[in-house]
């Protein structure tokens, strides 16, 4: 070791009974939101509403959803862009969920999705306690959402549970 230098062993994090802990950020998107999914439909306060299944997702689309659980599928990935991102609105979330609008012969270019659905979503996940609107210091000015402790716990408790799983699909994720 070199004087001077801290050396710092990565042997990960462990909780209170000596097991590694796993992050939200240490699982494929799509596994966590699956897992967290079927954790918010047992939830009263996420529900979709009646206009749900009628409505786009945003101006690059055709047809509604066509999943019958799209809805809670957005909420989770929802969450865990809240909890990645925030303090974050709901036009930048809007703008995360949007595409390329197809304009005929011309070219095409990009368009926000749905922000009636992301800020329904976000109402829900407030009223869950997921999610709060946070302010300045001065508390005149809100910057967006972020992730309450309630929501981090959700997030790492499905995170592990479903990482062996993960890891045995894909066996260099044991290294993170």
């Amino acid at each position: 070791m070199t004087p001077g230098r801290v050396h710092i062993r990565e042997e990960g994090r462990r909780d209170a009974l000596g097991d590694t802990m796993s992050s939200f950020r240490d699982v494929p998107a799509g596994d966590l939101i699956e897992g967290v999914k079927e954790q918010l439909e047992s939830n009263d306060s996420i529900k979709a509403p009646e206009w749900a299944e009628i409505v786009k997702t945003g101006t690059h689309r055709e047809m509604p959803p066509v999943q019958p659980d799209w809805w809670s599928r957005r909420a989770a990935s929802i969450l865990r862009k809240v909890a990645l991102h925030g303090p974050i609105g709901t036009n930048h979330l809007a703008q995360m969920y949007g595409g390329a609008r197809n304009r005929g012969v011309r070219p095409n270019r990009a368009v926000t999705g749905s922000r009636n659905v992301v800020r329904t979503i976000l109402r829900q996940l407030d009223a869950a306690e997921y999610t709060v609107i946070k302010k300045n210091a001065a508390g005149t000015k809100e910057l967006g959402r972020v992730v309450t402790p309630a929501g981090q716990s959700l997030l790492d408790k499905v995170s592990s549970e479903i990482r062996p799983s993960a890891e045995e699909a894909a066996p260099g994720l044991g290294k993170y």
